[in-house]
């Protein structure tokens, strides 16, 4: 059992007791005939070669408070789409499938870029971009809910406890974060582990206080790909491109909603998925790269907040990282012994070591460029520049699913 200690100024709502799954579902049932979901599920096709797919959808099929699912496809061909299509219409409800590679897509594409939206940068950030316009073109839909389809031990009450803290009409939150231990025979997890909490620990001791820092230090997984939001704040959102995605939407939520309206949920006590691989000798793949990414998004985001970042800052910075590492390495040690669990403290030190250099080459890429990759702007400002994109966007997606 969790412990319920509120720890910050982010509410936390620990999982508790054991409140069956269908005991939610039933609140949800009678709860979404008035606020509708929709379920965003981002994926490559070759996703669905692997195993995590099949069980997240036979979770899924259990599921019947789900207004809509929506799957966003990268990566495919004709043949592969319809595949997908196919596998995706076992659902019981409303399903659709976002092509992004398909040709009324790759339209709708150019025509953003025409009008200088720009869309240069494939991956994750991009089609999570499109699908929730998709989404939000939909104006029924009160919440969007978005898990990753890696989850190798999916349940679907990580779906009902992510969503029920957004749309139960006795509550108030706008935004709502997924947390979970990640934990088998190790601890995994290294980006937020090694890398990104204790660099929040470092911007907190240079800073003494910051309230976006704070802010960022009271989530217990930052860099979750879960989470749940309502429409009417998900229409003002920007979204980074890179894997700075997690880093730039928490950002987003703190700029347009209150402290007291977002709130973190346990879903799962355990959580396994697709794991990346660390490799000193190629920066540019991996876990280097996304923490490079995420200290860019952090240093530019903390430069919009009118924090002055130095060379000297960034010097310090590096020190007081190294720092802050050495102390989560100590008692990551001390966790795992305690619970027999398997360490590596030679190759935990070498990924801290690794990501130093993460953080050279975030400096050096923020110091020749401030700016860096645009943001992809909130879907408010699409509807503005191009009036009847949403209706076009749905008859595009409508035609790819018939």
């Amino acid at each position: 059992m969790a412990d319920f200690y509120q720890h910050g100024i982010i509410t936390t709502l620990q999982k508790l007791g054991k409140r069956e799954d269908h005991e939610l579902e039933k609140d949800l049932d009678k709860i979404t005939r008035k606020r509708p979901i929709a379920l965003l599920l981002p994926a490559l096709v070759s996703e669905f070669d692997g195993p995590a797919i099949s069980d997240i959808l036979d979770e899924l099929k259990k599921v019947n408070y789900i207004r809509k699912v929506v799957l966003s496809l990268d990566r495919a061909d004709e043949n592969q789409f319809k595949m997908v299509k196919k596998v995706m219409s076992a659902l019981p409800c409303e399903v659709r499938v976002v092509w992004h590679d398909g040709p009324r897509m790759r339209k709708l594409y150019d025509e953003l870029r025409r009008n200088e939206f720009q869309l240069e940068r494939p991956g994750k950030g991009r089609s999570v971009w499109m699908t929730m316009g998709y989404i939000l073109s939909d104006k029924d839909i009160y919440a969007i809910a978005l898990h990753d389809t890696d989850i190798l031990s999916y349940r679907r009450g990580m779906l009902s406890r992510l969503v029920y803290p957004v749309v139960h009409p006795a509550l108030d939150f706008e935004f709502s974060k997924g947390y979970y231990a990640r934990v088998k025979e190790k601890l995994y997890g290294r980006v937020t582990r090694l890398f990104y909490t204790p660099l929040v620990g470092a911007l907190k001791r240079i800073l003494s206080y910051n309230a976006f820092v704070e802010y960022l230090g009271n989530f217990r997984y930052a860099l979750s790909g879960e989470f749940a939001f309502i429409s009417s704040l998900a229409r003002g959102i920007r979204i980074s491109p890179t894997w700075g995605l997690e880093v730039s939407l928490l950002n987003e939520v703190y700029r347009k909603t209150s402290i007291n309206r977002i709130c973190q949920v346990e879903i799962s006590e355990i959580y396994d998925h697709k794991h990346q691989s660390l490799q000193k000798e190629s920066p540019d793949v991996g876990l280097i790269r996304m923490a490079t990414e995420i200290a860019e998004a952090l240093f530019r985001i903390l430069s919009q907040d009118g924090i002055i970042m130095s060379q000297s800052f960034f010097r310090t910075l590096y020190m007081v990282y190294i720092e802050e590492s050495r102390i989560a390495i100590e008692k990551y040690h001390a966790l795992s012994l305690l619970n027999g669990l398997k360490y590596d403290r030679h190759g935990e030190i070498e990924a801290s070591e690794a990501f130093v250099h993460s953080l050279k080459v975030a400096t050096e890429s923020f110091m020749a460029d401030p700016v860096g990759l645009p943001m992809m702007k909130a879907w408010v400002r699409v509807t503005a520049a191009i009036p009847d994109f949403s209706e076009r966007f749905i008859e595009a997606v409508d035609l790819d699913n018939e």
